[in-house]
C-alpha cells in the first residue's frame, strides 16, 4: 500500500487515529509523529527488477520483519536506511543445483553464494542427506574427507533443521534423492527392486514430501542409480506427484545417447503426471554437441503438447564430478568398498582400462567425452599424500606416476579411498548461449558454497563454486547480452521459485519474504579461475535475507538467518 506523509498531530489525535485506521497506516503516522520508525529497513532509490522480466523502475523497498511490505515511494523512515542509487535492487537468487550439503555444515555463512547474492540453496540430485539406513549412513561416514562432522539425522527434514539450528546465511531447500532411497532398500546392487522394496521406496519419498521435499532428484550415469529402469523412477515419481513433487534429473547420458535420456525424462513426466526438469542441460563431447539443437526444439515440442519441462545449466565449458563417471558402472556394484578391491585384481583392471579405452553407448564416459586426459584436471584429495596432484591434468599426474591415464585414475581411486574430485572439460560455449536463450532455463552452480578460508583450501574445485551467477549476470548478460537484465533476474528468482512451487519468493512484493540483492549490473562479475578458483565474486554490495543483513557494502555481518524452504506437498 502506498504511504501518504501526514504532518505532525497532537497525542491526543493520534490515540484516536491509531484505534480508527489500519495498523500499516497507523505505523506509519507513528513515523511522522517523530515515534518509532515504520520499517525495519528502507531500501532506497536503486533499479527495482521485481523478478518478473519486466521493465525495472525506481523504487523504494520497505521490509519489516521478515517480509516486503512496500514497494514504491515510501517517505517513511526505517530502522535501517539503504541507499541503493545507481544500483540494482533485485529478489535473492535462487540455486537451482546446489551442492552445500557438507559446506554449510562447515561453515554456515554461505560465503561463496552470498556474495553472489544466492539466497536459497536447492539441493538433491541424486543424492540426499536423509533419509539415511544405517548402512548408508556408516558409508557417508567413511566417506567424509577434508570436512567431517558426526550424522545426528536420520531423515531428510532432521538434517535440514540441524543446519537452520546450528546457524546458516541462506535459506535451503531440497529433493529427496533417488540415489538415496534405492540404496536404504536395494543398496548398491545392479537389480530392480521387488515389489515390497518398491512399496517401501514409495513410502519413504511420500514421508519426504510430507516433511517438505520438493520432488524426487535422480543422477542417472552414476552407480548405483544407473542400475535403475524408467519403471522403477516412474514408481517414485507417483509416489510424489499428488503432493505437487517434480521429478529433476541428471541425465541418463549427456552424449552419445543425448536424445534418448531426453526421452526417459519426458517419458517420466508424462505416466506419472509430474512437472520435470533436467540437471544442468549439457551435450558433453565434441561429438555430441551438434545434438543440442535438436533438443531444445523437442523440449520447445514437449512443452507446446502440455508437459512443464524446464532446465538449469552453469555457464561454464566443464564440468566436474569424480573419476567414477570415466570408468563402467558394473564395476562400481556394490559402492566404493566393492569398486576399490575390484580394482586391486589384475585381470579386472586390465578389462576396466580396455572398456575406459572404448567408445560405448552402454554407459557414460566423461574421459572419453573430454577427449583426452589432458582435458581432465584432478581437483580433490582426501590422502594428504595424494594432494600434491590437486590441479594437474590426469595426463600430468600419468606421466610423473610413469602408468597410463587408465591405470592412473584407477590407482587414485583405491590410494585416495573416494572417487576423487574430477573437472572433465566437454561443453560447448555456443551450446550455454543457445540453452540460455531459451525462457525455460535457470541456473545452477552445481557445487558447495566455500569460503576462501580453513578446510575448503585443502582440495582445489570447479570455479562454479565461487562464480556461477556473478558470471552469468556478467559474462551472458552485460557484456554479450544474451539476455536483457531484467530477463537474467527472472532466470534467478521467479522462474526457479515457479517451476519449484515455493510460496512467497522469489518476487520483490509486498507479502514475499525479504530475500533481496543489492548489485551493481556495471561491476559484477566472477573472478574465480581453473587455476585459482578460490576468489569471490564481486559486484554484489549489500544481501538479506528473511528481512535480515546478511551482506553489507560486500562484507559478511556473520547473521544466520537461513530457514527451511518447503515444499508444496509438506504437512509441517
Amino acid at each position: 500500500m502506498r504511504r501518504l506523509r501526514l504532518s505532525p498531530v497532537c497525542h491526543a489525535t493520534w490515540r484516536r487515529l491509531w484505534r480508527a485506521v489500519p495498523l500499516g497506516c497507523a505505523l506509519a503516522l507513528a513515523s511522522a509523529c517523530g515515534g518509532k520508525p515504520a520499517y525495519d529497513v528502507v531500501i532506497r532509490g536503486g533499479t527495482v527488477y521485481d523478478g518478473s522480466g519486466g521493465a525495472p523502475m525506481t523504487a523504494d523497498v520497505a521490509i519489516r520483519g521478515d517480509s516486503i511490505v512496500a514497494v514504491g515511494t515510501v517517505p517513511e523512515k526505517g530502522q535501517l536506511e539503504v541507499d541503493a542509487s545507481g544500483l540494482a535492487v533485485a529478489p535473492g537468487f535462487i540455486n537451482m543445483l546446489s551442492w552445500a550439503t557438507e559446506s554449510l555444515i562447515e561453515d554456515g555463512r554461505s560465503q561463496g553464494d552470498i556474495r553472489q547474492g544466492v539466497t536459497l540453496e536447492v539441493m538433491g540430485e541424486g543424492e540426499s542427506m536423509g533419509p539415511l539406513s544405517d548402512t548408508l549412513r556408516a558409508e557417508m561416514l567413511s566417506q567424509q574427507g577434508d570436512i567431517r562432522y558426526p550424522i545426528t539425522w536420520r531423515t531428510l527434514r532432521g538434517y535440514q533443521d540441524s543446519l537452520v539450528k546450528k546457524g546458516i546465511s541462506t535459506n535451503i531447500a531440497s529433493f529427496v534423492g533417488a540415489t538415496t532411497i534405492r540404496i536404504n532398500h536395494v543398496g548398491w546392487d545392479n537389480r530392480e527392486p521387488t515389489p515390497a522394496e518398491l512399496a517401501a521406496m514409495q513410502a519413504d519419498v511420500r514421508t519426504a514430501m510430507e516433511e517438505g521435499a520438493l520432488g524426487v532428484g535422480s543422477s542417472l550415469i552414476y552407480a548405483p542409480a544407473f542400475y535403475a529402469k524408467t519403471p522403477e523412477l516412474v514408481a517414485l515419481m507417483k509416489a510424489a506427484a499428488p503432493y505437487g513433487g517434480m521429478y529433476i534429473s541428471h541425465l541418463r547420458s549427456e552424449g552419445v545417447r543425448f536424445e534418448e535420456a531426453v526421452e526417459e525424462l519426458l517419458t517420466i513426466a508424462r505416466e506419472s503426471g509430474a512437472r520435470a526438469e533436467i540437471y544442468h542441460l549439457k551435450a558433453a563431447g565434441e561429438a555430441n554437441w551438434p545434438k543440442m539443437a535438436g533438443v531444445l526444439a523437442r523440449i520447445d515440442s514437449a512443452r507446446a503438447a502440455g508437459l512443464e519441462i524446464t532446465a538449469d545449466i552453469y555457464p561454464y565449458t566443464a564440468g566436474a564430478t569424480g573419476l567414477d563417471a570415466a570408468m563402467p558402472p558394473w564395476v562400481q556394484e556394490g559402492g566404493y568398498a566393492a569398486w576399490a578391491k575390484r580394482l586391486q585384481d589384475p585381470a579386472i583392471r586390465r578389462k576396466v582400462a580396455q572398456e575406459m579405452r572404448t567408445p560405448t553407448d552402454q554407459w557414460e564416459s566423461l574421459l572419453l567425452a573430454a577427449g583426452s586426459p589432458e582435458r581432465v584436471v584432478l581437483a580433490g584429495f582426501k590422502a594428504d599424500s595424494l594432494k600434491q596432484y590437486t590441479g594437474k591434468t590426469l595426463a600430468a599426474v600419468a606421466k610423473l606416476r610413469g602408468t597410463s591415464p587408465e591405470e592412473t585414475a584407477m590407482d587414485l581411486v583405491v590410494k585416495d579411498g573416494t572417487r576423487v574430485g574430477t573437472i572433465y572439460f566437454i561443453i560447448n560455449e555456443d551450446n550455454i548461449a543457445a540453452q540460455l536463450r531459451k525462457p525455460w532455463v535457470s541456473v545452477g552452480s552445481d557445487a558447495a558454497s566455500m569460503a576462501t578460508e580453513g578446510a575448503f583450501l585443502k582440495s582445489n574445485t570447479h570455479p562454479r563454486a565461487y562464480g556461477t551467477f556473478a558470471r552469468f549476470l556478467g559474462k551472458y548478460v552485460r557484456d554479450e547480452q544474451v539476455l536483457t537484465l531484467q530477463e537474467g533476474i527472472r532466470r534467478l528468482t521467479s522462474l526457479p521459485a515457479t517451476n519449484l512451487r515455493i510460496a512467497r519468493r522469489g518476487w520483490l512484493k509486498p507479502g514475499y519474504h525479504a530475500d533481496v540483492v543489492v548489485f551493481d549490473p556495471r561491476t559484477i562479475r566472477d573472478n574465480a579461475t581453473f587455476e585459482q578458483p578460490h576468489q569471490y565474486a564481486t559486484g554484489v554490495r549489500d544481501v538479506f535475507v528473511n528481512g535480515v543483513p546478511v551482506l553489507r557494502a560486500g562484507e559478511h555481518t556473520g547473521a544466520t538467518p537461513g530457514r527451511v524452504v518447503l515444499g508444496p506437498g509438506a504437512k509441517r
